[in-house]
């Protein structure tokens, strides 16, 4: 088995979320004494004289200081998970982005105006607004903040890792 098919979160010293990196690198750092496990990922690596559980969450040992970052990156996996991948129009499943204020109509492209939606809804809306259709969102769409989408604006977060994103601002945390 190769430890790079996995990925670890690495939490700041504080449990702060900084980022994702792959089990090998988390293995190192664990095994360096800079980190301690703190949830295992339930696969064990073997070696010759034994085996050890690879981690899905780690904490740094010390603190790093991070550049604060004014926005968080426009990408369909950050609106997915903005959106908790439901269609902001009726519900369903999402499985595109759909600009509330059609490009085609001076909508741009930012936090405000791309939601997620699901096939039907975005096909029926089109190019019209919402005012003509009579329809709703569900919420506001909105800018998201704070450490955690960092990790969920660049990948899809592991059910063990959705305890130590909550309380960045992440319900359900399912990217």
């Amino acid at each position: 088995m190769t430890t790079s098919s996995r990925r670890t979160l690495v939490l700041n010293a504080t449990y702060e979320p900084l980022g994702v990196v792959s089990d090998r690198r988390a293995l190192i750092l664990v095994l360096n004494n800079r980190a301690t496990m703190i949830e295992e990922s339930g696969i064990q690596l073997h070696y010759t004289s034994g085996s050890l559980d690879l981690p899905a969450v780690i904490r740094l040992h010390k603190f790093v200081k991070i550049p604060y970052r004014h926005t968080v990156p426009l990408s369909r996996r950050a609106i997915f998970a903005r959106d908790g991948g439901r269609c902001v129009y009726c519900s369903a499943t999402a499985t595109s982005i759909d600009h509330v204020i059609p490009r085609s109509r001076g909508g741009d492209h930012s936090w405000d105006n791309v939601v997620s939606a699901c096939h039907r809804c975005n096909h029926v809306k089109a190019d019209k607004t919402l005012k003509e259709l009579g329809w709703r969102l569900r919420s506001i769409p909105r800018e998201p903040v704070g450490a955690a989408w960092r990790i969920l604006g660049t990948g899809r977060a592991e059910e063990r890792w959705v305890p130590y994103l909550a309380p960045f601002g992440v319900v359900g945390a399912s990217a």
